[in-house]
């Protein structure tokens, strides 16, 4: 696959350096995150941006059936930005905000649109392993540089973003500084290639990233530089929504409140809200669920009334 294709992902290393990067480009996968839901103007940029960022992330974790999950939350006036990325590349996100959106104009940089909030970065490795999660306060204007202090704050990993987003698609650059192998630098290093490669990486637009083909940017950025591509990889929407997750949705949201929602009515309507797909689940079907306690004491059934 091209290194210009539409929804792919190309990774690529700096020869004689422990340094990689990676080049992301999303136009159906973003399109389609859009058409789930009717996100504000104001939304829109950042959460496409942070849909880049988390394919950029999770490519480079080795792991497999896991997934990363990215958060800007408990910000306002939005609270949340969520996107999951499994590790075939797989996306979905949403967000979720209150009414005090027009104050800010059309396009709040991200320290704007969740004031006050904390990015989350969660990696699942899959397999029954237990989950990793870092937390850090919202520092930064920008989603690349609230990225990059989250990942020198938690992770202790020099990376470079720049990430832009339109309306008809989605994209970013990264780079990253690798530890030494060791502790002890490769014999044959280049030792300002970091600084150097940082410099020129800046000098990327908004522009040149939405709308220059993937060989271009990295030809007009690195053309003096010794680079190694990796076979492209593809990236998609994909939504993992189903009913035995709704059914689990109902039992951690408890017997009292299940029935209380079913006070006047023969179904529960659960909607995604991720791809916006909606599940009617009947009163026997949330006994059924509530009742799977998976060896612990079974709750009550649900009754008309009672």
């Amino acid at each position: 696959m091209p290194v210009n294709g539409t929804d792919t992902l190309q990774r690529f290393v700096f020869e004689r350096a422990m340094v990689r990067g990676e080049l992301v480009r999303l136009d159906e996968t973003w399109r389609e995150v859009r058409r789930r839901r009717d996100y504000p103007e104001a939304v829109r940029s950042s959460l496409g941006e942070l849909t880049a960022a988390s394919v950029l992330l999770a490519a480079t974790l080795k792991f497999e059936g896991g997934a990363l999950v990215l958060q800007i939350q408990g910000g306002h006036p939005v609270d949340l930005l969520v996107v999951e990325c499994q590790a075939n590349l797989s996306v979905r996100a949403m967000a979720r905000w209150d009414g005090g959106l027009p104050a800010l104009g059309p396009h709040p940089p991200l320290h704007e649109l969740a004031g006050g909030g904390r990015c989350a970065l969660t990696i699942d490795p899959g397999g029954g392993l237990t989950a990793y999660q870092g937390i850090v306060p919202l520092e930064g204007r920008t989603t690349a540089q609230v990225l990059e202090r989250y990942m020198a704050r938690s992770e202790q990993i020099g990376t470079l973003f720049s990430l832009a987003a339109s309306d008809e698609r989605a994209a970013g650059l990264l780079i990253q500084r690798l530890p030494e192998s060791g502790g002890k630098p490769t014999p044959d290093a280049d030792p300002d290639l970091w600084n150097r490669v940082g410099h020129l990486a800046a000098t990327l637009t908004r522009a040149e990233l939405l709308e220059l083909p993937g060989r271009d940017i990295l030809r007009r950025l690195f053309h003096d530089e010794d680079l190694r591509l990796f076979e492209t990889m593809g990236v998609r929407f994909a939504c993992r929504c189903s009913r035995e997750r709704v059914a689990g949705l109902i039992r951690m949201v408890g017997v009292d409140e299940v029935r209380q929602a079913l006070l006047d009515r023969d179904a529960i309507e659960v909607t995604c809200e991720f791809c916006g797909q909606r599940y009617d689940v009947s009163r026997e079907e949330a006994e059924r669920a509530l009742a799977d306690t998976r060896g612990k004491t079974p709750q009550r059934a649900i009754t008309d009334g009672s």
